[in-house]
């Protein structure tokens, strides 16, 4: 049995791969990253993981992780909005600071592994690449969110829950005495603690948001005042405060000209995606002018698509898609799957059409 570091984030996942390590046999070592500065209410999250350590029986180390985040994450994630893409920081940060620095702590202890409590799992193929697969629980999958993970974290990682359904990760909770068996599910971005994306820019940075602007249709025919680029996606419909007597929808966002450009629901379905800071996990890679097929989802609750990858020149790639997807969102990822479930790789989409 190895030493192993897990990942401990007060959640009822992380506990439950904590106890299944441990009743496995391994030495585990539960370890918390603090990934925000000053007094916050997830403060909690620290205490939650540190009393769940205790009744598990096994060592709790915290590590403060805040100025990675702070560069990796949130960073990243303001020049997205400011630029009009909506981004996903759960990528930036499991591979740049949550595998990161539990990769440098378990070096530090002697551990051979770290685990965290996502559902995916991870094998060594028959071409000796480590790749992602899918989760068993195709409504809790976390696949999407680990495609820019090197080999060289694949090769230590364990993913202890990608064979359960949530239901029977909290049954284990319950049945082990853990607290955090009913614990709530976190929220999506997890530093987002109250208000909107655009409260928490305005409130804890510096940075200065695009100012208001003219939404558009595809013509170019002003219909209104936006309130600012960073506050709208491609594919929403809530919230602009327009009526035009049709069902309106964000089509395209053009930082540029600050526009909000406005159309019907049929016109947020594209065909084609590009792609740039393509990254690949189960293959080497795909030679400039090669092709292959994969199943693409273009967002984390994205079912899949069938479609070509046609690799570009450099780091781009451009998807093909069988049937038309429904708005493509540029900052958001589109990460390729093969007929077995394993990530392919994935990328960044830069825009469609």
């Amino acid at each position: 049995m190895s030493r192993v570091v897990a990942g401990l984030s007060g959640g009822v996942d992380s506990a439950v791969v904590a106890y299944l390590l441990k009743a496995a046999g391994h030495e585990v070592i539960g370890v918390t990253l603090k990934t925000w500065t000053g007094r916050s209410s997830r403060c909690c999250e620290l205490n939650d993981a540190r009393e769940m350590a205790l009744r598990m029986g096994i060592p709790h180390y915290v590590r403060d992780a805040a100025a990675d985040f702070q560069n990796r994450v949130v960073q990243p994630f303001i020049h997205d909005y400011q630029r009009g893409r909506t981004p996903n920081p759960c990528v930036e940060c499991n591979r740049h600071v949550k595998w990161a620095q539990l990769l440098e702590a378990a070096s530090g202890m002697g551990a051979a592994y770290v685990a965290t409590g996502h559902y995916a799992s991870t094998a060594r193929l028959a071409n000796g690449r480590f790749a992602i697969r899918r989760g068993m629980s195709r409504r809790k999958d976390q696949s999407y969110v680990l495609y820019q993970l090197t080999q060289e974290q694949l090769s230590r990682t364990l993913l202890p829950l990608g064979d359960y359904e949530k239901e029977e990760v909290r049954a284990i909770a319950s049945r082990a005495g853990l607290l955090a068996a009913q614990k709530p599910d976190s929220q999506e971005i997890c530093f987002v603690t109250e208000g909107g994306y655009t409260d928490y820019i305005e409130r804890e940075t510096e940075a200065e948001l695009p100012p208001p602007g003219d939404f558009v249709d595809e013509a170019g025919n002003v219909l209104g005042r936006h309130a600012g680029i960073a506050h709208y996606t491609v594919g929403q419909r809530k919230g602009l405060g327009l009526a035009l007597g049709y069902p309106a929808y964000v089509t395209r966002i053009d930082a540029a000209k600050n526009e909000v450009v406005i159309g019907g629901e049929p016109s947020l379905f594209r065909t084609v995606v590009h792609c740039d800071e393509v990254a690949f996990m189960s293959i080497p890679g795909l030679a400039p002018g090669k092709s292959r097929r994969a199943l693409v989802k273009i967002r984390y609750n994205h079912g899949g698509e069938t479609a070509i990858l046609e690799k570009d020149d450099g780091d781009g790639l451009t998807v093909i898609f069988d049937r038309p997807v429904r708005a493509p969102a540029p900052g958001q990822s589109a990460v390729f799957y093969d007929e077995a479930g394993y990530v392919i790789g994935g990328g960044k989409i830069l825009s469609s059409q």
